[in-house]
């Protein structure tokens, strides 16, 4: 399929990227550059009609005439990201940027490369000055708030998915983008008032009534929780979080039989779900049923063989089947994934964006 390319007037690409870039003003040609203007109108016609490559040797006449030329640097820094050629196209928007720093779609593309690239830092800086350029865009915030979180940058996502909500506090995953963030932050008091607002927003949502929950219980509410709980699984069988959370709370007031339905359900919603594994291994153990906490335990194992809880909970289980022996070396494979895969047992600290 023939790539769409902009009237010749608009001088460089307007493509819009997932909704994001926005419409590119004309820019005049200056005097000084005007067989870099000529050229790059020429490449645009050929970009227009198909023929890419043969535009491309044009703009780089026009950057040979003038280097500083916006249309042609963003024209050839948009037609390699377009061919996923993003190491090529990333020093050529670089270049644009610098070119015309008031060009919204410039930065946000060279996020966009940035963060193909996997520089996620890179990424962010770039749509730091998109976003100062249309200070209102939610969707780019949204974007950042995802790609904040990944850095562990929790505080930057809390605050930028707070922007987004306040711009569009209709939009219902955005309050759960916020909370999340909040809590990933360690700002728990501002994610508990977030989470209370999100659920008589959304009553029926079984994802706003398990936030709540979850906030309630760690500001030590649980009577209050456990109704939200129960209300949650009921308006979404199938999401996984609350029987798990359910489960999980019934094994640590020892209520370890009660514990088996909403654990397994958990598990049936969510293969991968390896706390809510761990957890019915040990609401077998505290039922003495040692067979089938060597199965819950041998199915974590194989679902994620690096991490160490199951190995230290197999210890524990063949020391009260009286192999001690078996029980030592499952007790020193664990202490060894945890030196290996610390991640697994330790929370993620947040950290500040380097500015």
């Amino acid at each position: 399929m023939t790539r769409a390319w902009p009237r010749k007037a608009d001088r460089y690409s307007v493509a819009v990227l997932a909704g994001i870039l926005a419409a590119a003003a004309p820019v005049a040609a200056l005097a000084q550059a005007s067989d870099a203007a000529a050229l790059t109108d020429r490449g645009l016609a050929l970009a227009q009609g198909g023929q890419p490559q043969e535009a491309a040797k044009l703009w780089r006449q026009a950057l040979e005439a003038s280097p500083d030329y916006f249309p042609a640097l963003f024209n050839l820094g948009y037609m390699h990201f377009s061919a996923g050629q993003f190491e090529q196209a990333a020093p050529l928007l670089a270049r644009a940027t610098a070119a015309n720093p008031d060009d919204f779609n410039a930065h946000y593309l060279r996020g966009v490369v940035a963060q193909k690239l996997g520089q996620g830092n890179e990424a962010l800086r770039a749509w730091r000055n998109a976003l100062d350029l249309r200070p209102d865009h939610f969707q780019l915030m949204q974007i950042m708030a995802v790609e904040y979180g990944k850095g562990r940058y929790h505080r930057e996502a809390a605050e930028i998915a707070g922007r987004a909500l306040r711009l569009q506090p209709g939009i219902e995953d955005l309050h759960y983008m916020a909370i999340h963030a909040l809590r990933e932050a360690g700002n728990l008091s501002e994610g508990l008032g977030l989470a209370t607002q999100t659920a008589k927003r959304f009553p029926n949502s079984a994802r706003a009534n398990f936030e709540l929950a979850w906030h309630l219980q760690k500001d030590g509410r649980f009577d209050e929780a456990l109704p939200l709980i129960r209300r949650a699984m009921e308006l979404d069988p199938s999401y996984e979080e609350p029987h798990f959370f359910y489960g999980d709370w019934l094994v640590k007031q020892a209520r370890h039989g009660d514990a088996l339905v909403p654990l397994q359900r958990a598990i049936e919603l969510r293969a991968d779900y390896m706390p809510a594994r761990i957890a019915l291994a040990r609401a077998h153990i505290g039922l003495k049923d040692w067979e089938a906490a060597l199965d819950a335990l041998d199915a974590a194992v194989q679902l994620e063989p690096r991490h160490p809880q199951p190995h230290l909970l197999l210890s524990q289980v063949h020391f009260r089947l009286r192999d001690r022996a078996k029980a030592r070396e499952e007790k020193e494979l664990s202490l060894k994934l945890r030196r290996q895969n610390p991640a697994f047992l330790e929370a993620v600290q947040s950290r500040p964006f380097p500015d």
